[in-house]
């Protein structure tokens, strides 16, 4: 079994994502290889990556003051109905879980939580006063939603008996404010 996690959260990256996994697909069933995809949303955490991330660039945008990144965190609410989120350990156990499961086949979806960005940025306002999180969002708030419209599901995952450790936003975001930091987006 061969497993491949497809990484991307640029809408220009979005098509190439997606013609790959489809020739990655036809490939493997040419060849008879079991073919296991993992599609990750919007990756939170801390990771002994040596390089930044632009999900974790995202994911700090409210705290940052990056408009860029709430303009994309934006974008992807407005487009797919809510801010879907996992946290970078999850990801990796789900990768590890489905490597090992023998019956694992086809796409998954590894999602711990949908959110909105309006949710979000109430959340970490209240969690990090330090860093004046705007909550109204510069009048947005109308546009904005209160709850996600869609949720992205990771039932088949679930499924398979995969569990989430990582679901609230408070454990979602719970060491990715310090890893930020260590990476110089925050400030200390």
């Amino acid at each position: 079994m061969v497993t491949w996690t497809a990484r991307s959260h640029s809408q220009g990256y979005c098509v190439s994502k997606v013609l790959l996994e489809k020739e990655a697909c036809r490939f493997a069933g040419e060849h008879g290889i079991s073919l296991v995809t993992v599609c990750p949303v919007i990756t939170v955490g801390a990771a002994p990556a040596p390089k930044v991330r632009t999900s974790i660039i995202d994911s700090l945008s409210m705290l940052s003051g990056d408009e860029r990144g709430l303009a994309v965190l934006k974008g992807i609410e407005k487009t797919s109905g809510a801010v879907q989120l996992v946290h970078v350990d999850d990801l990796c156990r789900a990768e590890l879980f489905l490597a090992e499961a023998a019956a694992a086949d086809g796409r998954y979806i590894c999602c711990g939580l949908n959110t909105t960005v309006l949710e979000l940025a109430r959340f970490l306002a209240h969690k990090y006063p330090q860093y004046g999180v705007k909550t109204n969002l510069d009048g947005d708030e109308q546009q904005l939603l209160e709850k996600p419209r869609v949720r992205v599901s990771s039932e088949k995952l679930v499924r398979e008996g995969f569990e989430y450790r990582h679901n609230t936003l408070d454990e979602i975001y719970d060491n990715v404010v310090e890893y930020g930091k260590s990476l110089g987006i925050l400030p200390y």
